[in-house]
């Protein structure tokens, strides 16, 4: 009986340390590719803010509302707190340095933006897969809240020959 509570116990605290820290995601639009496809299954770290600060080229979860109704969006990190971000020429530059971005799916980022500086607690962030993303180049998502992070992408499980950290 003793060995059972125990087991029990065990898995209930193993349950509990990944529903708090952990929480698995589907992949479901195409602004990621070619690094997340549709139909990819990931887990994102819940605490990762929490205990360390956002980088450029973390992959970040964050719920965005149209119409009222909540989608989670996953976008790539390229503009940190105080930083100033622009577009030209088909080339994304932070601070006046243009970035080397071999992620991205085609090397031409569209639109114009003319020195946004990143505020106090933001993110400023584009999918890899620029042709189709609605991300902070876009006033109905523009620069996304630190605290409204719901995790980073850690680690792919599906499909399983791109198993691996993200």
């Amino acid at each position: 009986m003793k060995t059972l509570i125990r087991d029990i116990a065990i898995v209930l605290v193993v349950v509990l340390a990944i529903t708090f820290f952990i929480k698995p995601i589907i992949v479901k639009k195409t602004s990621m590719e070619p690094t997340l496809t549709e139909n990819n299954y990931l887990f994102i770290s819940k605490q990762a803010y929490r205990f360390g600060e956002p980088e450029r080229g973390d992959i970040i979860v964050f719920p965005h509302y149209t119409g009222g109704e909540k989608e989670l969006y996953i976008k790539r990190v390229i503009g940190l707190p105080g930083e100033t971000i622009e577009t030209k020429d088909g080339e994304v530059y932070v601070d006046g340095e243009a970035l080397k971005e071999a992620y991205i799916k085609d090397v031409y980022t569209a639109g114009q933006e003319n020195g946004i500086k990143v505020p106090k607690g933001q993110l400023y962030v584009l999918g890899d897969n620029r042709e189709v993303s609605i991300d902070s180049r876009y006033a109905e998502v523009g620069t996304v809240d630190i605290d409204e992070v719901t995790g980073k992408a850690i680690l792919r499980v599906y499909p399983f020959g791109e198993f691996g950290t993200l």
